[in-house]
């Protein structure tokens, strides 16, 4: 009942209560607000549960996201499968297998690990999903910093008075490289989640009647050192690589590290500013996609031209050709 100024107490207006408040009898004076996760229905007489929103995997953007990640996945079994059957042949053997193999199974990783963005936020997911995205990233990228290590060791080797610099670069010395590198961001992971652990959160600021289910990140700074530890060794894998990748044609790779390091640091800087101004479940797609854009970058950037050669090419696949001396381009 809304009373009329300057009118008897008998004369008043009905009025529907505001958005979010009912009213349950006639002729009431006041509105009775919502519990915090309900609305008001369209006639403003009951309360009614607010609806939920994220990132689900039966809505299309879901979907279509699940399916690139488990493509990746599949498509990085394969060639798995294609290096482990060609292993003795130059082009794998070239390219030091053991890095090469531990690469693929680390982009295997990262493709996996953004499902972990999909589906509604529980505190298991929201705590797993940085943490292995960050370490499967900084496994990733350790490999292709140390595989550039070994190129320009290899090529300093070749020289005269330069063979004891693969002393620094043998097999152990590059899986101890891979592993000290891959701890320092599993050390910045836990400290994370034990210090501002992410939380699932109820966001109801977008908008009223609706719940945004998100993951908060507890620690801005965490996340911060995160991104910043995997951008640091890509970018100095970008510029190893960049620095070696006028060597001989033997010493190759280095051009094809450059690209894909190139692909890398550009899906990742283009990521933040996304990240920041991207609303609830679009950030949490954002970064999927990012994930998956910078994956793929590195697997056809790396793995697609030595596949070319193994599968369609393999009269390139000698030791002449690839030291350079063989078959023409």
């Amino acid at each position: 009942m809304a009373r009329k100024k300057g009118e008897p107490e008998c004369c008043f207006d009905c009025v529907p209560c505001s958005e979010g408040k009912i009213s349950i009898t006639t002729d009431s004076m006041e509105c009775t607000s919502c519990p915090e996760d309900f609305w008001s229905s369209p006639q403003r007489d009951h309360c009614v549960p607010k609806k939920t929103d994220f990132l689900s995997y039966h809505e299309p953007l879901g979907i279509c996201l699940t399916t690139t990640s488990l493509l990746g996945t599949c498509i990085c079994v394969v060639v798995l499968g294609i290096f482990i059957h060609h292993h003795s042949t130059p082009i794998v053997r070239a390219n030091n297998s053991e890095l090469s193999f531990l690469l693929l199974v680390s982009l295997k990783f990262c493709f996996l690990c953004s499902l972990l963005f999909i589906g509604r936020p529980r505190l298991w997911t929201c705590q797993l999903r940085h943490a292995a995205f960050g370490v499967s990233f900084v496994l990733c990228v350790s490999c292709i910093l140390v595989k550039t290590m070994v190129v320009l060791a290899v090529f300093r080797a070749s020289k005269p008075g330069g063979e004891s610099s693969l002393k620094w670069f043998g097999a152990v010395q590059q899986r101890g490289t891979v592993l000290l590198l891959t701890s320092v961001q599993a050390a910045i992971c836990t400290v994370w989640l034990v210090s501002a652990s992410p939380v699932p959160h109820k966001n109801t600021q977008y908008h009223s009647d609706k719940i945004v289910y998100e993951c908060a990140v507890g620690s801005t700074v965490g996340f911060a050192v995160l991104l910043g530890y995997i951008g640091l060794l890509a970018v100095l894998s970008c510029l190893l690589a960049f620095l070696a990748r006028n060597l001989p044609d033997s010493f190759n790779e280095a051009k094809l590290i450059t690209f894909s390091m190139l692909i890398f640091c550009a899906v990742w800087v283009a990521f933040v500013p996304a990240y920041i101004s991207s609303p609830g479940k679009y950030a949490d797609a954002v970064e999927v996609f990012a994930i998956l854009a910078s994956s793929f970058g590195l697997l056809v950037a790396l793995f697609g031209p030595k596949c070319y050669i193994i599968l369609f090419r393999p009269e390139r696949n000698t030791k002449k050709v690839i030291m350079g001396r063989g078959i023409g381009s």
